[in-house]
């Protein structure tokens, strides 16, 4: 009879997930586990062995190509036939659950040899705008935990060796029975390392690690922005018992800037002109992240009207094209004026108002929506 599909016996897309295809996997194991059903346990066993088979595969990534391209055919060679001919007993409840029970009482942590992963630590660095687009190479100072040199991370004094656990045996947990499940913890005496330390290092204390401070030079690539990561691999906490170090995650906050603001690759600013420019028109420079540039400025330019300076933004850290510069103009009202100043103007209205022709266009717009607003309720 023909195997039936990994994917449909774990209920789960071609496309799933490691994690999707774990929890798929544990779901149906605890329900066609074969202490789970009493009524009909040769029945459960076999699909329970059909799951246990199936997640194998699926969850190692290399076994799961093969089946993906050639199906059954592509893993068969490798199952060994007699996989799972041993019976039943050796795989107990508590052995399939013991993972996710070891989380939830503390022993998900820690491999059994002790080793552990140091822990990554984040770094808050602040930049300028002009060293965010451009790129710069930072000195950072941070305060970690380092391997005892004295110790060489052992945590036991030179000299002397840690010593097998005395109460879980160098297992580094213990199994608790608890009702129906037997589930695993870590090991209160040697905390999940297996061993016990009967002659401390004085530099360390036993813990294998020291505190320092480290100057490390940190690549900010080009074109980053507030929220981006940069990784330093391995520059976080030292491992315990031997384990790999953690890693470093610079996080990137770049300051306010006086002029700019940035919105992804563009850049805005606000440009004020006065008000006889705003009129005739001229020419003025304005700042870039690459100097000054020229913007020419049309005869009736009204408040709020954007100009756009191609390619003088931000270059994406991730690539894409050169983001632009977009230039908010602001009309300023004069202030400060003369007498004659006043007269002048007050001479010009006049002569606006008195033309025949609508030389304010927002103004009458304005106002005719609010002679028709008035209209509907007077009715």
């Amino acid at each position: 009879m023909a195997k039936e599909d990994y994917y449909k016996l774990l209920g789960v897309d071609r496309n799933a997930s490691d994690e999707e295809i774990k929890k798929s996997y544990r779901k149906l194991a605890m329900k066609y586990h074969p202490d789970r059903n009493k009524d009909d346990p040769q029945k459960a066993e076999a699909k329970f062995k059909q799951i246990k088979e199936a997640y194998e595969i699926l969850s190692d990534a290399k076994k799961r190509a093969a089946y993906d391209q050639f199906g059954h055919a592509g893993v068969e060679s490798g199952m060994g036939g007699g996989r799972y001919g041993g019976g039943f007993g050796t795989e107990s409840f508590s052995d399939v659950f013991g993972d996710m029970f070891g989380d939830i009482f503390g022993g998900g942590g820690r491999s059994r040899g002790g080793a552990q992963r140091g822990a990554d630590l984040r770094y808050n660095l602040e930049l300028t705008l002009e060293e965010a687009v451009a790129g710069t190479e930072a000195k950072i100072r941070v305060q970690v935990l380092v391997t005892c040199n004295e110790c060489s991370g052992s945590g036991a004094r030179k000299g002397t060796s840690p010593v097998i656990c005395s109460t879980c045996h160098g297992h580094g947990q213990i199994r608790m029975q608890q009702g129906f499940f037997a589930v695993q913890q870590t090991c209160p005496t040697c905390r999940g390392t297996g061993k016990q330390i009967k002659d401390p290092c004085g530099k360390c204390y036993g813990q294998g690690r020291v505190q320092d401070t480290k100057t490390l030079s940190a690549k900010i690539p080009a074109g980053v922005d507030t929220g981006d990561r940069i990784r330093l691999s391995g520059e976080g906490e030292a491992g315990e018992q031997g384990g790999p170090p953690g890693d470093l995650y610079v996080q990137i906050q770049v300051k306010d800037h006086p002029i700019f603001t940035r919105d992804g690759a563009n850049l805005y600013c606000e440009v004020p002109i006065s008000f006889p420019t705003a009129c005739l028109g001229g020419e003025l420079e304005v700042p870039t992240l690459d100097g000054k540039v020229n913007l020419k400025i049309p005869p009736e330019t009204q408040t709020g009207k954007l100009f756009r300076l191609r390619g003088k933004g931000v270059k994406p850290v991730r690539g894409g094209p050169v983001g632009d510069l977009l230039c908010r103009v602001q009309v300023e009202t004069p202030v400060h004026l003369t007498k004659e100043q006043k007269e002048l103007i007050a001479k010009l209205n006049e002569s606006l108002m008195g033309g025949g022709k609508h030389h304010s266009p927002q103004e009458h717009s304005f106002m005719d929506g609010v002679k028709n607003f008035f209209d509907k309720l007077t009715g």
